[in-house]
């Protein structure tokens, strides 16, 4: 199949997925951050009954922490991120959980405030994170695919894709925020720089093909060159993506809350990695080799 040749509408479709999370990152607040994000509370409680996770869950929406994250600990501790108490909400918490799920008591491990400018730092981290390892991919593919004519416009494809990944998951996550009050918390930033690790990988792997297919078949064409190389990477590309969306649809259905937004990243980011690796990096080599993105020749054409 002709897939480069059709590349303008794999970028039109990109823009349609890509813009309305965008617009709702410009008119709306943006993302709903969490309690990692603008601080709170961290209250580890040891039950002495046997309590379920979704209990404690339903416990705290009655209390009015609707935001609050319980993450299991083991043998009968939990973790318990809300929003910023005092003493008597805490004590309240406490007693609440304890007369309603565990009569035979429960014990305060520790009790932590989030301040909010660890909560920004955390954010600041993550995006150094990402700007690095956007810098350290694109040398890496410069160096990696300098046998091939042009090796700088692989490094810049595969940030390109990275950085069309990146806005497919948090326009997304925006849009879901806004009108679902789903939050982000420090599993979202995890989750999406994994995203952006699949995704340059299977970049890598459509790119090798086709530095294979350029040093074996010298005399065709750049165009004719990627076709097959998306063509012969396809396959291996939508299984493993395939296999691994089995995965996630599994711990979505079977696995506990507190990693549900991780695992609601991965899914989309997978998606959109497997798409932008043969929908949009490839293509944009082409679109570069053939003059696409020139634009001195775009403005002579409309002249």
């Amino acid at each position: 199949m002709n897939f480069v040749d059709k590349r303008k509408w794999f970028f039109l479709f990109s823009l349609l997925v890509i813009v309305p999370g965008v617009i709702f990152l410009i008119i709306a607040p943006g993302l709903n951050p969490g309690i990692d994000f603008i601080g709170g509370s961290s209250t580890n409680l040891s039950f002495e009954s046997e309590v379920n996770q979704n209990n404690v869950r339903i416990e705290l929406s009655r209390l009015g922490h609707t935001d609050a994250t319980v993450q299991t600990l083991g043998d009968g501790t939990f973790e318990i991120r809300t929003k910023e108490l005092d003493e008597s909400s805490k004590k309240e918490l406490v007693e609440t959980l304890q007369n309603q799920l565990s009569p035979e008591g429960v014990t305060v491990l520790s009790f932590d405030l989030v301040s909010p400018m660890v909560a920004r730092e955390t954010v600041v981290a993550a995006l150094w994170a990402i700007l690095f390892a956007a810098i350290g991919i694109f040398f890496y593919l410069w160096w990696a695919f300098r046998s091939v004519p042009n090796p700088f416009r692989y490094g810049v494809a595969a940030i390109v894709a990275l950085i069309h990944d990146t806005l497919v998951v948090v326009g997304i996550f925006a849009i879901l925020g806004e009108l679902l009050g789903i939050e982000v918390n420090t599993m979202f930033l995890i989750a999406l720089l994994t995203v952006i690790g699949y995704s340059v990988n299977d970049t890598i792997v459509v790119f090798d093909r086709l530095r294979e297919n350029i040093t074996i078949y010298p005399n065709r064409t750049l165009q004719d060159n990627a076709n097959m190389s998306i063509s012969e990477s396809m396959g291996r590309s939508v299984n493993t993506s395939l296999t691994l969306l089995l995965t996630l649809i599994a711990l979505i259905l079977f696995g506990g809350e507190t990693i549900r937004v991780f695992l609601w990243v991965l899914m989309i980011g997978v998606i959109a990695g497997t798409y932008s690796s043969l929908g949009i990096a490839t293509p944009m080599l082409v679109a570069w080799e053939s003059g696409d993105l020139n634009l001195r020749r775009i403005f002579r054409r409309k002249r």
